[in-house]
């Protein structure tokens, strides 16, 4: 009985080892697992900051090789984490963009009206036409009161002089009365054309004082006063007015209010003599030394005229004067002219938006030019039978004579008023 009692005692201490083996064991476990007890938070932070204790204090439940794993772990989710914040970066990039060409098209289509089907084949015609822009007559209240009185269908034909043109501006006045049109403003430059205007009963504008544009104004040559038409043509455009630019070298014979298409954003008279320079043709540039591909095709046109367009209170054409404005007001040695055609026909490129604006060319026998009247109507009796909308004459210095003599021929009907000058000029 004795030798059985110590037998069972032996089993009872050898178990009660185990557990306490065991139990040790199970301790280190959830000392590592669970260092904050059962109840207490597992947040992300804390067990960064469990862990990196656990690394710093070298726990005695883990050997080396687990907290090298540990730390190469850590050291891959810190990698992921970064390249995941760099994906979100460029995912929320990317819907912003998303969103606001989503934003553009929509405002598009609430401009231009509602999506259509496409129409059978030879049916299908794209807008020509820009909506108008909403007119703000606080940019500009005088002015605004002034166009009132004076436009006609919301529409006038402009001209801006100083005293260096004030006897070609005379000849400008007088056939526009005579041609019984009543739409039509001087922006006076200086006083002394002011006086002038209201002296002759034209209607006339004059600026408030500006600093930076005065002192061209005042003393400008043609070239000068040029440049400036664009930013004050703004302002017309902004109270909701369509502008017939007009330089005071003109001589009106018709009204040309009943001539105009109005189908886009600028409608301008060309510097082309015939149907090819006035409206573009296929020019084929020769090159030999390439050989099979010698013959390269380029389409041409000649230029617009920037001292004759009509042009409409649309945004691209706002935004048209504004690109020519500014680039004249940064590159002094520019011509408006050429600055003009170029943003209205230059396309977009890398680097480089274009404008997106609808044109089109006046009629080169109803708005003439003087090379098409000095080098080819007059000499043709057909062609001095008709009888234009306005002669421009642009192409020749001497301005004032050869206007007059376009007075004496169209209008009084002096038939040989034409013939005693060049084709071109003598420089």
């Amino acid at each position: 009985m004795a030798g059985r009692r110590d037998k069972v005692q032996s089993i009872r201490g050898s178990r009660i080892a185990i557990a306490i083996v065991i139990g040790v064991l199970l301790g280190c476990v959830f000392a590592f697992m669970l260092p904050h007890g059962f109840f207490t938070s597992n947040s992300p932070i804390q067990n960064r900051k469990l862990v990196k204790s656990n690394l710093q204090t070298g726990s005695s439940c883990e050997s080396p090789e687990r907290v090298n794993m540990l730390k190469s772990d850590i050291a891959s989710l810190t990698e992921k984490n970064a390249e995941l914040k760099k994906q979100v970066r460029q995912l929320t990039e990317k819907l912003r963009l998303a969103e606001q060409g989503k934003d553009h098209a929509q405002k598009q289509v609430m401009v231009l009206g509602e999506q259509h089907k496409v129409g059978p084949f030879g049916t299908v015609k794209a807008l020509r036409t820009s909506p108008t822009i909403v007119p703000d007559e606080s940019v500009n209240p005088r002015l605004a009161k002034i166009l009132e009185e004076v436009a006609v269908g919301k529409e006038l034909i402009v001209a801006l002089a100083n005293s260096n043109v004030k006897r070609m501006l005379e000849v400008w006045f007088t056939n526009i009365k005579r041609a019984g049109i009543t739409n039509y403003l001087v922006v006076a430059l200086d006083d002394q054309i002011a006086e002038f205007c209201k002296k002759n009963d034209v209607p006339v504008y004059k600026r408030d004082p500006d600093e930076g544009i005065d002192s061209i104004a005042r003393t400008g040559g043609n070239h000068a006063v040029s440049g400036l038409k664009f930013r004050i043509l703004r302002e017309f455009l902004q109270l909701g007015y369509s502008v017939l630019l007009s330089d005071v070298d003109i001589v009106y014979l018709q009204n040309p209010f009943d001539y105009l298409y109005r189908d886009s954003d600028v409608e301008s008279m060309t510097d082309g003599h015939d149907n090819m320079t006035a409206y573009g043709f296929n020019d084929v540039f020769d090159e030999p030394a390439m050989g099979w591909a010698r013959y390269a095709h380029t389409m041409r046109i000649w230029v617009y005229n920037s001292g004759f367009f009509y042009i409409r209170p649309t945004i691209p054409s706002i935004e048209l004067l504004d690109r020519v404005a500014d680039r004249l007001s940064k590159q002094s040695n520019s011509w408006d002219q050429a600055v003009f055609n170029e943003e209205l026909f230059f396309p977009s490129y890398p680097g480089y938006d274009g404008l997106h604006a609808a044109k089109r060319t006046m009629d080169f026998y109803q708005f003439m030019n003087s090379k098409v009247l000095f080098k080819t109507v007059r000499k043709d009796a057909k062609l001095k039978k008709l009888k234009p909308v306005i002669v421009h004459v642009n192409y020749h210095p001497d301005k004032l004579p050869r206007m007059l003599a376009v007075v004496e021929f169209y209008v009084n009907g002096k038939q040989d008023a034409l013939e005693a000058f060049p084709d071109g000029s003598d420089w």
